[in-house]
């Protein structure tokens, strides 16, 4: 039995039981090629069904194409140091922001983990100071600062709290109950919490006091929220958000998703090179015990971390991915050389990125809004 939510990600993953669960819309072939039409280019991860699902996503291109242009929203919630694979949806924010001249708002809710978080030790405090450091992490990622802004939940409240109350007053006790399993146990302050997340994907709207389309790009478990506020932001009188869903990047050993939670199963932005390497070279592969059967048998890139790495985010060239997937199934490609090419890609990506951080010293606030 699968469970995706914010806040728990287990079991063998069925993305097409998601679907249906959730009610999205499959990425189909000529959506996609429609959106690279309008984007003037491809993205790997569309290309490739790492973004397998999407709602509204061609009445969103029918409104871009009526010249109403849309802005990205998208957020991290602080719990540790950010994960290579939180950067997806950042890199994804990044290209779309490229492509097609889009303003982006970042949400860092620095208390949602203070609600949901089950450690007593993880203090608002901590929210805060982890939510400070996640958003120098992504200004890092290149976007640009003329047209990005990134706020904190507990500096933004003023505000975001107006317009949460209006979402929170279509949002029943039961709906948020049955949509995240909560119980009776559960404090107010996580119930509430989606009527905050709901808020930036009409902000622009509210603010500008027209209706602008707005374009979420998130992992399958955030969908839930937007499910939820979809129906309270129609009644407000806004655009319900388009979305672009997508898998999740799996962990080290191959669970469904890297969790920042597990230090073990998890490259962390902040991971020096020698870390990466130990990480890289405990990882699980598809490939079979030795080096001899591995070149008789070959292996099973679905189930090699290394592979799916590749797949993910460290190889955009098709063709190339192609060889390496295939030189992993005819058994050509052995798990040294091929751990040791992926560390290296690894922290040359984690060595501009610091590179980046470093010229940003200093000059995060151009990217920050508070009330």
């Amino acid at each position: 039995m699968q469970t995706v939510n914010p806040y728990e990600v287990k079991g063998e993953l069925d993305y097409d039981k998601l679907i249906s669960d959730f009610g999205l819309r499959p990425m189909m072939k000529e959506t996609t090629e429609r959106f690279e039409k309008l984007a003037k280019g491809s993205h790997y991860a569309m290309r490739r069904g790492l973004y397998f699902a999407e709602r509204d996503l061609n009445w969103l291109m029918d409104q871009y194409e009526k010249h109403n242009k849309f802005y990205i929203y998208t957020g991290i919630a602080p719990s540790g140091g950010m994960t290579i694979a939180q950067t997806m949806q950042f890199q994804m924010a990044k290209w779309l922001q490229d492509r097609f001249d889009a303003e982006v708002l970042i949400m860092i809710p620095d208390e949602e983990k203070f609600l949901v978080k089950r450690n007593p030790a993880f203090t608002l405090e901590n929210g805060h100071n982890l939510a400070m450091e996640d958003a120098l992490d992504i200004a890092a990622l290149g976007f640009d600062s003329k047209k990005t802004q990134i706020f904190l939940d507990t500096e933004y409240a003023k505000t975001l709290y107006k317009q949460a109350v209006r979402v929170s007053k279509y949002v029943t006790y039961s709906i948020i109950k049955d949509a995240f399993g909560f119980g009776n146990d559960t404090n107010i302050g996580a119930l509430f919490y989606t009527s905050f997340q709901a808020v930036p994907a009409f902000l622009k709207s509210v603010q500008a006091e027209k209706n602008i389309p707005c374009l979420i790009p998130m992992g399958v478990d955030q969908d839930v929220h937007f499910r939820v506020a979809r129906n309270a932001i129609s009644k407000l009188g806004y655009y319900k958000p388009a979305s672009l869903v997508s898998k999740f990047m799996p962990g080290l050993s191959m669970n469904p998703k890297m969790s920042a939670s597990d230090p073990n199963d998890t490259i962390y932005l902040s991971d020096d090179e020698a870390t990466v390497v130990k990480k890289v070279n405990k990882a699980i592969t598809g490939q079979q015990d030795t080096a001899e059967l591995q070149k008789k048998y070959g292996g099973n890139p679905d189930k090699c971390a290394v592979c799916q790495y590749y797949r993910y985010m460290f190889e955009p060239d098709d063709k190339k991915l192609n060889a390496i997937f295939e030189g992993e199934k005819k058994g050509t490609l052995l798990a040294g050389e091929h751990k040791k090419d992926l560390a290296m890609r690894i922290n040359t990506f984690l060595k501009e990125h610091r590179a980046m951080k470093k010229k940003l010293e200093g000059k995060l606030e151009s990217f920050m809004i508070r009330d």
